[in-house]
This record gives structure tokens, sequence and C-alpha cells, in this order.
């Protein structure tokens, strides 16, 4: 009884400074020009993520539960936002399908994808943004998921003049270490699967987004070359080897080849099964949401890394100017995904495995007229 009793006393505690630190948050972003505290606070109502991490902290015994239960559940009750989120609780999506940090090298082994949506009805659209649960790096309006444990100084970074210009000759590389990634298909863009979310038919899958980046690219004047080799088929295994392979060749035959996009797609899914779709509003409809991942040398040597991370968050900005919700937020990991080899080298992942194709060929085409700006620049 006497255990039951100062069980209830911590839980109501728990529950009143929860409340107090929520009024604070009020106070101050009403009383302040503090755009991030009004950011936090709007996401109270509107983000499970937020909400769940205040489960998190205010009731750690919770962590790592399948669900709030007897007193917890009730003083979640009493709060609506946390109350929204008790459902959401099971439902947290992944934030991308890359390695862990400490992942011996690239991301050479198969991942593991449940069988397609019924259709994309079943998909969950959500607008990736910064999310309160996550530290970041951060200079202005950029921010970076650091997955490296690195800290490089972002804001010197930021201001500092990307490395390289743009001549004569092909300049841009666009190809695709893992070619066969895919999208919910739909009525009109059905496709023959060689795996769950994977095809062959390059109609549908990650190079026909590659193709839309170079055909944007193109018509800005840039000299292109799309390597549309599915080097991840028919096995998966080591396809960054063999697209580091490739890309020395390319670069051989073409010094003057400056820019490397390896582009890929994500995916987004929760324990439970459900799936989720980076969606953002554009004038043009919904489009898919578009994340830069920038490797560094914690697996392998990779001087140049800081020098991509320039480059990178140059196309950031010019994204974020360009479009509101168009830009995930970056990451930065621990392996290098051949970016060693060119100072002008990022991974783009177009999308996720719930987006469908049209949202894909949007989101590229918007990255490619933004980052075709910068690239002008550099001539």
């Amino acid at each position: 009884m006497r255990g039951t009793a100062g069980q209830v006393v911590r839980v109501l505690r728990r529950s009143t400074a929860l409340a107090l630190a929520l009024c604070a948050l009020w106070v101050t972003a009403r009383t302040a020009n503090l755009p991030h505290a009004g950011q936090i606070l709007r996401s109270v109502s509107g983000d499970a993520a937020f909400a769940i991490s205040l489960v998190s902290a205010q009731l750690p015994s919770h962590q790592g539960q399948p669900g709030p239960e007897g007193w917890h559940r009730l003083v979640l009750s009493q709060s609506p936002a946390l109350h929204a989120a008790m459902s959401d609780i099971r439902a947290v999506p992944l934030t991308e399908t890359l390695p862990p940090p400490d992942a011996p090298d690239e991301d050479q082994s198969e991942p593991v994808l449940p069988h397609s949506a019924a259709d994309e009805s079943d998909v969950i659209p959500k607008t990736m943004t910064p999310s309160p649960t996550q530290t970041y790096l951060h200079t202005g309006d950029i921010y970076i998921a650091n997955r490296a444990q690195k800290q490089p100084d972002v804001a010197a970074l930021a201001s500092a003049p990307v490395n390289f210009t743009l001549a004569k000759g092909p300049q841009v590389l666009i190809l695709h270490s893992h070619g066969s990634e895919a999208y919910t298909p739909t009525s009109a863009d059905t496709y023959e699967e060689s795996d769950p979310y994977r095809t062959t038919n390059c109609n549908y899958n990650v190079v026909r987004v590659g193709e839309e980046i170079a055909r944007i690219f193109r018509e800005q004047g840039l000299e292109v070359i799309h390597d549309t080799t599915l080097y991840d088929y028919p096995s998966y295994n080591e396809a960054y080897d063999r697209s580091l392979a490739a890309t020395e060749r390319w670069l051989s035959q073409y010094p003057s080849i400056q820019v490397v996009l390896d582009v890929h797609r994500d995916a987004l899914s929760a324990e439970d099964g459900t799936i989720y779709k980076a969606i953002s509003p554009e004038s043009e409809g919904q489009a898919a949401q578009v994340m830069l991942v920038v490797g560094t040398d914690g697996t392998k040597k990779h001087p140049l890394w800081q020098e991509n991370l320039t480059f990178a968050m140059r196309i950031q900005q010019q994204l974020l100017d360009d479009h509101n919700t168009l830009a995930r937020p970056m990451v930065l990991r621990a392996s290098r995904y051949n970016q060693h080899l060119s100072v002008g080298s990022v991974l783009v992942e177009v999308g996720t495995h719930g987006n469908t194709l049209p949202e894909a060929l949007l989101g590229a085409r918007l990255f490619a007229q933004s980052s075709s700006k910068v690239l002008e620049s550099l001539k």
C-alpha cells in the first residue's frame, strides 16, 4: 500500500513538473523573440514525436515499453498533447535506412523492408522538419543530424567558399549505388518487383529520378553524365564497391567532372509496419522531400569530407531559400559513401519507399532547379 501511494506521489509530481515546464515554454514563446521556442510549443499539438519525448522525460520507466499503463495512462490522459501521442508511441518512424554509426563501412548489406503496401492510401504522409527530440549541428536555417560524432564548425563551413569551379566538358556525374530502389506503386505506375520496393525496370526506380535531375541540369546548360547501371543488382552486397570502381573510371575519363551525386531513396516505417512518406506541399503538387547525406572519415580515410559538407550546405541553403519544406534536415554519417573521390560529392535521398514515383519526380525536379543555381554560380 505504501509503495502504491509513493508511486502516486511520484507520478503526480512528474505531472506537475510537466505542466509547469509547458507553461514556462508558453510564456517564453509569448514574451521573447525566440522562433525555436515558438516552433517547439506549436509542435506540442501537432508533432507526436515531441509529445513522446515528453513521455520519455517525465516517465523514464516507460522507455522501451509497449505503451503507458496504470497511473501513467491516467496522467497522460490529462494532457491533450500527450494523450494524442499515446497511440503513436508504437509508431515512431525511423529517420532513415543508412547504417548505424558503428557500422564497419558503407551500407553493403541488403536492408529488410516489408512487402509493398496494398496501395498508396495505406501510407501516412509526413513533412519531416527539425525535431525537438533530436540534437542537431545547426547554423542559420541549416540543421544537420550528426550521426558521425563529429564537431565541425558548421557556421565557418557554411560561409566558406566552395573549393572548385566548373569548366568545359562533363561537369556533373549522377549515378546510383542502389539503383533498383523504387517507390509505392500506383494504378498508373505499377512495376514488377525484384524485391520489396525494388525493381530492375529503370522507368520506375531511382534511375528514373536521376534522369529527371539530369534533364533539368542539361536544360540549365550543365554538362551531365548519367550512369544508369544497377550496381545493386543482381547482388545488393558490395554495391558501393562497384559504384566506387565506376566513379573512379568516370573521373579518370573526364577530369572535368567536379560534382558527383549518388541518388537514392530513403525508407520510413514504424515497428508496427506503418509506412510513412516524406512530403512537401508545393504549388505544382505534393513533392517528395529530399535529404542530403554527407559522409566523413569515421570508417576510412576521407580528407575531403568538410569540403563536401560546405558544398552540401550551399545546396541545402538554396533549397531552403526556394522552398519551405522540400529539404529534410541533412545527415552527417561516419561512413564516406565514396565521397572521398571529389570535393563536390553528396548522397541525395529523394523521397522514401512510401512516396509515389510522381511525387519523387516532382521533388527531383525542384531539387535540380535549386541545385543548378548553385552549380551555375561555380562556372
